[in-house]
């Protein structure tokens, strides 16, 4: 077990490393923000900054070197930069749950191999193959690009096969995979801890909105059709956690089927959905993640009250921030991004126990 005054070193500066940092706080440690990017508000509250390339191996390393361990706040961190890492101090969870979440074609055939159930899929490595991928796959379809999509990035829909050229277009002629749709009831997330010594906890599955692409909301209690796929589905994320040797916050994202729990994709990694576990549950997903990673042992994550509700503030809604804090149940979390623009996650709201106002 780390001991107090330990530093946790965090790839990556955005909210979610933000929040991670307070958590580590809160349990004596300090955090130290690893990130290229010239903006950092996960830097405005770690004990130390390193803006620097994600290959600069000798700013790297004297990360590494000031770290007692690192961990990372999303999943696009570049799997070289984590390998060397690895060579100088411990990285939790590990590299092979980056290789297997960055490419969404070696994930979905990853979670088959381990007995999920995905979507019907195929390859589009180019634009001749996507004319097989939709002959296999059929039409609606959502297209992918393999790498670097998220909150509804580098995705585009195709309603029949003559929109094959545009899809393509869309997405920037990248390698992808065609999705088919699914008739879902709903969509839900499995968020677990698993510790250093394969302990594996889970939070209660929210139920989630998206609105283009950005989760919108997740709440609870979810309906019944969530809470009846929720065995299965935390049996699956289980296998994976397992398979990957996972220590840290482990996020799998479903749909309702008819016929069980369908997988989307993972997060290895704390997650939107879970945000809510901050006012919601007995042990937030960031503390828990941060007693994961330094050898703590796990926190309960027993649902503290119900309904609870989480609503991101994205693009202008953050405006609503001063109205928000007038509602004496509102629990508002502000990332403390200088930019607003359309489509970017400037903060979040939950309400525990109550019922947002109308």
């Amino acid at each position: 077990m780390l001991p107090p005054g330990s530093t946790i070193g965090i790839l990556g500066g955005g909210q979610l490393g933000r929040m991670l940092s307070v958590a580590a706080a809160q349990l004596g440690y300090r955090t130290h923000i690893y990130a290229p990017d010239s903006e950092s508000v996960a830097a405005d509250v770690a004990a130390h900054h390193t803006q620097a390339a994600w290959d600069d191996e000798p700013r790297l390393a004297a990360f590494a070197a000031a770290s007692d361990v690192v961990t990372f706040e999303f999943e696009n961190v570049p799997v070289d930069t984590v390998r060397f890492l690895s060579g100088h101090v411990a990285v939790r969870p590990g590299v092979a749950a980056l290789e297997v979440a960055q490419d969404r074609l070696a994930e979905k055939n990853f979670v088959v191999s381990v007995g999920g159930r995905p979507a019907p899929f195929a390859p589009a490595p180019d634009r001749t193959a996507l004319d097989t991928a939709i002959e296999m796959v059929g039409t609606p379809a959502i297209l992918k690009t393999v790498r670097m999509g998220y909150d509804g990035k580098g995705q585009a829909q195709l309603a029949a096969p003559a929109d094959a050229d545009a899809a393509w277009d869309a997405i920037g002629r990248h390698p992808a995979v065609l999705e088919g749709f699914v008739d879902f009831a709903h969509e839900f997330s499995v968020l677990l801890v698993r510790g250093i010594d394969g302990e594996v906890r889970y939070w209660d599955s929210p139920v989630n909105v998206h609105g283009a692409g950005i989760l919108a909301s997740s709440s609870l209690p979810a309906p019944a059709a969530v809470a009846g796929q929720q065995d299965a589905a935390r049996a699956l994320m289980a296998e994976i956690a397992e398979a990957l040797d996972y220590i840290g916050v482990l996020t799998g994202e479903f749909f309702v089927g008819a016929d069980g729990p369908i997988f989307n994709e993972m997060a290895p990694r704390v997650h939107n959905s879970g945000h809510w576990t901050i006012e919601g549950a007995v042990t937030s997903q960031f503390e828990n993640h941060i007693r994961a990673v330094a050898g703590l042992p796990l926190g309960d994550t027993a649902t503290t009250a119900l309904p609870v509700v989480m609503r991101n503030l994205i693009g202008a809604d953050i405006a609503a921030v001063p109205a928000l804090l007038a509602d004496g149940r509102a629990h508002v979390h502000h990332y403390g991004k200088a930019e607003v623009r359309d489509g970017r996650k400037l903060g979040h709201v939950t309400w525990a126990g109550a019922e947002p106002e109308a």
